[in-house]
C-alpha cells in the first residue's frame, strides 16, 4: 500500500467570510524520489472550520488507489475528531454532541465516504511554529481567501 502525506490547512477572512484552503499531497517512490502535488480552493462564504475540512477532503479525493494516509493538519477541529473518537461519537447521537447538533454534517459525511479506501492516521502540528509543508499550505489558503475576498 502507498504511502502518502497529507498536509492541509484552512483559513477564512471573517467566519463567516470569504475562504480558502491549501492541501499538499506527498509520496516518495521506491527509488526515493518525492513526487508533490498542491490543491488550493475556497468559497466566498464560508468558514475556518469548513476550510479545514475541505482540505483534508480534496486531498482524499485525489488519491486514485488505497493508501496508508498521515492526515497533518493544525486545526484540532479535524485532528481530535479522529483521535478523540468525536466522530464515532456524533454518528451514535444522530450527529449530535453534548452542546447540539454537530456543525458541518455535509463535510464529516463527505470526508468519511473519502477516507473509506485509506488507512488514516491524523497528526496534530502546531500553526506557524515552522512545519514547511503547514507554513505552505497556510500560504495557499490565505491567498485563496484573499483573492475570494477581492470579488
Amino acid at each position: 500500500m502507498m504511502k502518502v502525506k497529507l498536509f492541509s490547512d484552512g483559513s477564512s477572512r471573517g467566519n463567516p467570510g470569504p475562504g480558502g484552503f491549501g492541501t499538499i499531497l506527498q509520496y516518495v517512490d521506491p527509488s526515493g524520489k518525492l513526487h508533490e502535488r498542491e490543491y488550493s480552493g475556497g468559497e466566498e462564504e464560508t468558514t475556518n472550520n469548513r476550510m479545514e475540512l475541505m482540505g483534508v477532503i480534496t486531498g482524499l479525493e485525489a488519491l486514485t488507489r488505497p493508501c496508508e494516509v498521515e492526515v497533518i493538519s493544525d486545526s484540532k477541529y479535524v485532528t481530535d475528531a479522529f483521535n478523540q473518537n468525536w466522530i464515532e461519537g456524533w454518528k451514535k447521537k444522530g450527529w449530535r454532541s453534548s452542546s447540539g447538533e454537530v456543525k458541518n454534517i455535509d463535510l464529516w459525511k463527505r470526508l468519511l465516504k473519502a477516507a473509506e479506501p485509506h488507512e488514516l492516521k491524523f497528526i496534530w502540528v502546531k500553526g506557524h511554529a515552522g512545519n514547511p509543508e503547514n507554513e505552505r499550505c497556510d500560504k495557499l489558503a490565505t491567498a485563496y481567501a484573499d483573492s475570494v475576498a477581492l470579488h
